[in-house]
C-alpha cells in the first residue's frame, strides 16, 4: 500500500484532502471549511463558531511562557478568528488535557489568564472537556459569535482595485519567540547567565500576550464599513495575502514602504542577523486584522486615531507582489508557519 507523508501535503494540503472528503448537506451550513470561521444561520441570524489546539512543544514553550499568559493567548487566538470574519465573539469552551507533572495551582494560573480575556473582551467560558495527557499540556478552545445576515467578511469576497489595509504593526511576535528561544539556548549553555529581556519588552509582550482587534471591528461599525474580505495574520502576512487572494481568484500588489514596521523590528532583525522582511511576511502570530475595502470607502473614512494601514490593492493581474523600495516587483509566495 501506497504511504504519503503527511509533511508531503503540509497543512493546507491535509486541509484539503479531509475537505474534499466532505459535502455541505444542511441548509443550516453557510461556510464550513475554508475560512477562518465557519458560518451557520438560524431563521434569525448566522452562528460563527471557530476552534484552535495548542500544544506544548509546538505551539509554546513553558519554560519561557507563563501559564496565565498563555491562558490568555488560547483565547486571544480564537476571538481573533471570529472577529476577523466581522462579528462579536461572545462565548467560549474550553478543552484541556494534562499530565501529572501539572499542579492544582498550575491548572488555577492557566484559567486565570483565561478569565481575564473573558473579563476583558466580555466573553463567556460556558463549558469544555478535562483529561489527562501523557505528552505534557494540550488545550483547545472554541469561540462562538453571532451576527446579521450580510455583514459577514469572507476570504472569498475580495474585488478588483480593493485597498488592502492591515492593522497594528507587523513582524515584533516572530522577533519575539527569536529572542526568547536565543536567551533559553544562552541559560542551558550557562545557568549563571540570567535572561535579559528589558530591551526586548514590546517584542517578547507581542509573542506571549497578542491582542485580539476588537477595536477594529468597533471602528467599522462606527464608520459603517463591511470589510469586503478579512482574514487574521496567524501563519504570516504572505500567508494570509494568498489565501484571500486564491479563494477570491485575483492577485494583488503590495508595497514595501508601506508595510507598518516599528524601529525595534528594524533593530532586533539585525541583532539576530536576519532579514527584516522576513520576519514581516513569514513570521506570523500577528492576530492582526489583514482586510480590504473598496477605493471610496478607504477615502471616506478618517485613519488618524486608529492604526490601519494600507499596504496595496488586489488586482485582476494573477501575480502576487511586493514592490520593493528599489522599484523592483519580488513575487509573494507563503514561506508562513506550517505545522507539518
Amino acid at each position: 500500500m501506497k504511504r504519503t507523508e503527511i509533511s508531503d501535503l503540509g497543512e493546507f494540503g491535509i486541509i484539503n484532502q479531509i475537505n474534499s472528503k466532505f459535502k455541505n448537506t444542511k441548509p443550516s451550513t453557510v461556510m464550513g471549511i475554508g475560512d477562518d470561521a465557519a458560518v451557520t444561520s438560524t431563521s434569525k441570524e448566522l452562528i460563527l463558531s471557530s476552534s484552535d489546539m495548542l500544544i506544548e512543544g509546538i505551539h509554546f514553550d513553558l519554560s519561557y511562557t507563563p501559564l496565565k499568559h498563555l491562558g490568555y493567548k488560547l483565547v486571544m487566538v480564537n476571538l481573533s478568528d471570529i472577529l476577523s470574519m466581522n462579528c462579536y465573539p461572545s462565548q467560549i469552551l474550553v478543552n484541556i488535557a494534562i499530565s501529572n507533572k501539572f499542579s492544582v495551582e498550575a491548572v488555577d494560573e492557566l484559567y486565570e489568564g483565561i478569565k481575564f480575556a473573558c473579563d476583558e473582551y466580555d466573553i463567556d467560558l460556558i463549558g469544555g472537556d478535562t483529561t489527562s495527557s501523557l505528552s505534557g499540556l494540550i488545550i483547545s478552545c472554541t469561540a462562538i459569535g453571532y451576527t446579521d445576515k450580510g455583514i459577514v467578511s469572507y476570504r472569498k469576497n475580495a474585488r478588483p482595485d480593493d485597498i488592502i489595509c492591515v492593522s497594528g504593526d507587523l513582524g515584533r511576535a516572530f522577533l519575539g519567540l527569536l529572542i526568547l528561544q536565543r536567551e533559553k539556548n544562552n541559560f542551558i549553555k550557562d545557568p549563571n547567565n540570567q535572561p535579559d529581556l528589558s530591551n526586548y519588552k514590546n517584542l517578547v509582550e507581542k509573542q506571549l500576550r497578542p491582542k485580539a482587534r476588537k477595536d477594529i471591528i468597533d471602528f467599522f461599525r462606527s464608520n459603517d464599513i463591511i470589510p469586503n474580505c478579512m482574514i487574521d495574520i496567524s501563519d504570516g502576512l504572505s500567508s494570509e495575502l494568498l489565501h484571500i487572494s486564491n479563494s477570491s481568484n485575483l492577485g494583488f500588489k503590495i508595497f514595501e514602504d508601506k508595510l507598518p514596521i516599528k524601529d525595534d523590528v528594524f533593530s532586533a532583525s539585525q541583532e539576530l542577523d536576519i532579514n527584516y522582511l522576513d520576519a514581516i511576511l513569514n513570521g506570523g502570530e500577528e492576530y492582526e486584522l489583514l482586510f480590504s475595502i473598496p477605493v471610496d470607502k478607504f477615502e471616506s473614512v478618517n485613519l488618524d486615531k486608529i492604526d490601519i494601514s494600507p499596504l496595496g490593492h488586489f488586482t485582476n493581474d494573477k501575480r502576487k507582489l511586493l514592490v520593493e523600495k528599489s522599484g523592483k516587483n519580488r513575487e509573494i509566495k507563503s514561506k508562513g508557519w506550517n505545522h507539518f
